[in-house]
């Protein structure tokens, strides 16, 4: 499988964070995935429910990460401490529109590393799809440091979407943060 690395450029703040990278996340990183997929805290405010079994990860990782048209681990040196990717609408021919999404360890939120995970993306992403003009990010109008990650970043935050997604059995709101291409 073909690693790509981006490296960041952002200096560390408090804990030295200089070697985060992105790069594909394959079986090898299981372990690491089970550190935050099993968190509940980590789950709270994403589509599916804490993972309960190695076995269960690595078929969440073999049928749904690996085919992923783009889909990334977040690492802090070799670690996968976390996920990013860029999503666009199935179905949806000659989509302009992609949708980044992110998880993290609990352990290391409030440091500064999705935002800057969330800046490598978008530096890169609209020039390895050229078809992009906007990237968003959707999120759940309760989840305030992720909408701080995505003001970091530089997204704008264009509105809240009622009754929007459906999560856990429950329809929520939420925000829409937009990046354009220029």
């Amino acid at each position: 499988m073909e690693e790509i690395t981006i490296q960041s450029d952002n200096k560390p703040s408090d804990e030295d964070f200089s070697n985060i990278s992105l790069r594909l996340l394959d079986l090898s990183d299981v372990d690491d995935f089970m550190e935050w997929a099993t968190d509940s805290q980590v789950a709270q405010f994403c589509s599916w429910d804490t993972f309960t079994s190695k076995e269960q990860a690595m078929a969440y990782i073999a049928d749904f990460i690996v085919p992923h048209p783009w889909f990334r681990a977040i690492c802090l040196g070799d670690r996968a401490i976390g996920t990013i990717s860029v999503s666009q609408n199935p179905g949806v021919e000659n989509s302009c529109r992609g949708e980044i999404g992110y998880v993290l360890g609990s352990k290391y939120w409030g440091k500064g590393i999705a935002t800057r995970a969330v800046k490598m993306v978008a530096a890169d992403i609209f020039l390895e799809w050229p078809h992009l003009e906007k990237l968003e990010g959707l999120v759940d109008v309760d989840n305030k440091g992720s909408q701080r990650v995505l003001e970091k970043a530089g997204f704008v935050r264009e509105g809240v979407l009622r009754k929007y997604f459906l999560q856990k059995g429950r329809a929520r709101d939420m925000v829409i943060f937009s990046l354009f291409v220029n």
